[in-house]
């Protein structure tokens, strides 16, 4: 009887404990958590402006797997920008046709038989109405080109001198394309208040040969550097689709992510080939175009290696469905341009920009305005350049 009694007692002792246990550990279960174990946070991602990039550093990040590529370039795009603020603008052909250059996928050049039949520079009254359209309709920054190989001694560029002093005055930014330009034509536009200047250099300096050869790599970036030293924004990207190969692809981000200062608009451009030029006839018979997933790649790589420039999803969109435009919008494209066409090939309408504007949450952004913040970003940091060519945040 008196070990029953020892038993008994052991056994409502260890209930008693275990009671006392289980009211703990509810207890615990009920307290919130106020910090996240460690695991949970994002490595790998760096959105350090630098411009030291290697050719094999591009490379890597180029041949990332294309979902791992886009969710880097889309972190990397939330650290500099606001994701749903998309600048938009319009493009217009003030002077079309009769280029000298010999560009193989330019339908504008005068060594090719295409559709383009050369026009005067438009009045500047027709100039101004189309700006006050496209600023109706919701864009931001007034473009114009003209098939120019040089701005030279022509006359007409007094006339394009005050179509960017009058449609600056309507409170929209300027850009133009007008071919190479002098020290001293650049900062005449400067002083009209262009806002940028866009001279692509198109594809890789090795690939370039194959495309033109009435102008060289250099002479492009000798206009990039007036454009430059004038203080005005450098709009300069390339075109995807031209036959050229990856590697070319790559060269071209490398030498843009390696400029002593990156262009603040890089606008990527999707082929669309032309009859009676000859890379456009090329393509047309082995049945090539650029496809979404290129776009989507060559977007991604150059948001990661130019990180707080603007990336232009620009000249053949219309070709990709809303879905392929809204994972380069991801991909971290920051701008396009609206209208129904951009120089002598076709784009999406206004109104239908405005409907996939609506589906995917975008705004335009405001002229004459720094892009929005990110509210992804905590706290506020500034870019300083170190010796190093990177740049650091603070």
């Amino acid at each position: 009887a008196g070990r029953l009694a020892e038993q008994r007692g052991a056994l409502t002792a260890r209930l008693a404990q275990l009671e006392q246990e289980r009211a703990a550990l509810l207890q615990q279960l009920d307290e919130p958590v106020t910090e996240a174990p460690a695991s949970l946070a994002l490595t790998g991602v760096d959105a350090m402006v630098r411009t030291d990039w290697t050719r094999e550093e591009i490379q890597a990040i180029y041949d990332k797997p294309l979902m791992e590529l886009v969710f880097a370039a889309a972190a990397v795009h939330r650290v500099h920008f606001h994701p749903l603020e998309v600048q938009q603008s319009t493009l217009l052909s003030i002077k079309t046709g009769g280029c000298s250059e010999n560009c193989g996928y330019c339908s504008q050049s005068q060594h090719h038989k295409t559709f383009v039949k050369p026009t005067p520079t438009m009045k500047l009254d027709d100039v101004l109405e189309a700006a006050t359209r496209a600023k109706e309709a919701g864009s931001t920054r007034f473009c114009m080109g003209s098939a120019w190989r040089e701005v030279g001694n022509k006359h007409a560029f007094k006339k394009v001198l005050e179509m960017v002093r009058q449609i600056n005055g309507m409170g929209m930014e300027v850009c133009t394309t007008l071919g190479m330009l002098t020290p001293e034509q650049a900062r005449q536009l400067k002083e009209a208040g262009l806002t940028a200047y866009n001279h692509n250099l198109d594809t890789s300096r090795e690939y370039y040969p194959k495309v033109v050869s009435t102008r060289t790599y250099d002479d492009r970036l000798n206009t990039v550097k007036n454009v430059r030293e004038a203080g005005i924004n450098v709009c300069c990207g390339g075109i995807v689709g031209l036959g050229e190969e990856e590697d070319d692809r790559v060269g071209l981000l490398h030498t843009l992510a390696t400029l002593e200062e990156h262009p603040e608009s890089v606008p990527i451009n999707a082929l669309v080939p032309v009859a009676g030029t000859p890379l456009g006839d090329r393509l047309i018979a082995r049945g090539q175009a650029p496809t979404w997933d290129q776009m989507v790649r060559m977007i991604a790589t150059a948001r990661i290696v130019m990180p707080a420039s603007m990336v232009r999803l620009s000249a053949g969109r219309l070709e990709f469905p809303v879905a392929a435009q809204a994972l380069m919008f991801m991909a971290g494209a920051n701008s396009i341009f609206t209208g129904d066409r951009l120089l002598t090939t076709p784009n999406p309408e206004f109104n239908e920009d405005q409907d996939m504007f609506a589906l995917l949450g975008l705004k335009g952004k405001a002229p004459h305005t720094p892009p929005l913040a990110s509210p992804y970003r905590q706290g506020n940091f500034k870019i300083e350049r170190t010796v190093t060519g990177k740049q650091q945040m603070q």
